[in-house]
């Protein structure tokens, strides 16, 4: 099987090379030990300096302190058809990160449609955007890697026709059903009947509505580039993580784990001192062959 490498570059002053190392290793777990058992989409994530270093066939993943559109979507296509993705900084910036590249894995050229039963009343069988972190995409419903705040995804049971007893539908469990969003969260489709696409939001209100986004008659990019920069999402998940409570549980945490490697770090300082402090006998052999005969 093909494995996806996807690039994580810095382009804000802000982000120290320690901070981006540590953001990195943290998609690479979720990647290898959360996304891929699920979606069977093995990737590996790795950090570099400047995009001058990212090697050919990688996928960038771009952090920069404003990108400079409000509307701007997350995952764009190059000349080439290959996707990458802007990141807008801000202190929760790990799980805009963990947003885009699971959305860059689940659905890489953004315009992937699975049929299903609509959430609307009145509305048949519809075309669903593929987008698998948008249902559950609030920093309420993430979860902590390392100490850093990630990202909930669904998994490819969210489509299932009906709920089922003990079948997952987000990798945290939070959401309990098929098609179903979350407080924060939406979810996108295109009604062939009428040609409009359709959403279910969740946004600064007690219940989720419905909004109609009309007909899609030009993009420039991907669906998911088009509906993604009507509804903002980049700058929302840039703007609300660091205002949540789950963040400000996961700064704690942060903290406790440094406090963890740097002990541990010591530990091994020490032991390479006393390596080098003088001979060292790691086993003692009798009767054996010599190597160097």
């Amino acid at each position: 099987m093909l494995v996806t490498h996807l690039a994580l570059v810095s382009e804000s002053d802000q982000i120290t090379p320690s901070q981006l190392n540590r953001v990195a290793a943290a998609l690479q777990k979720q990647a290898i030990r959360d996304f891929d058992p699920i979606w069977k989409i093995p990737a590996s994530v790795d950090a570099f300096d400047k995009l001058d270093d990212v090697p050919v066939g990688y996928w960038p993943m771009i952090v920069r302190d404003d990108i400079q559109q409000a509307g701007a979507a997350g995952v764009h296509l190059d000349n080439n058809g290959q996707p990458f993705s802007l990141i807008e900084y801000s202190d929760s910036w790990s799980l805009t990160a963990s947003h885009e590249m699971l959305e860059m894995l689940g659905d890489p050229g953004g315009s992937r449609l699975v049929a299903g039963q609509s959430p609307k009343p009145g509305q048949g069988v519809v075309e669903f955007l593929v987008e698998v972190a948008d249902p559950s995409e609030a920093p309420e419903n993430g979860y902590t890697i390392n100490g850093l705040l990630m990202s909930d995804f669904f998994t490819p049971n969210f489509y299932d026709p009906v709920a089922a007893p003990g079948v997952r539908y987000s990798f945290t469990g939070k959401l309990d059903g098929p098609r179903k969003i979350l407080p924060g969260g939406y979810i996108s489709w295109h009604d062939p009947v009428s040609d409009h696409w359709w959403q279910q939001i969740w946004f600064d209100s007690d219940q989720p509505r419905f909004r109609d986004l009309g007909r899609l008659t030009a993009r420039a990019g991907s669906l998911r580039s088009a509906i993604d920069s009507r509804t903002g999402t980049i700058a929302r998940i840039a703007a609300s993580g660091p205002r949540s409570d789950r963040f400000a549980a996961a700064r704690t945490l942060t903290a406790a784990v440094k406090e963890s490697t740097q002990s541990r770090a010591n530990g091994w300082r020490s032991r390479v001192d006393e390596l080098q402090a003088g001979p060292v006998v790691e086993g003692t052999w009798e009767d054996g062959d010599q190597d160097n005969e």
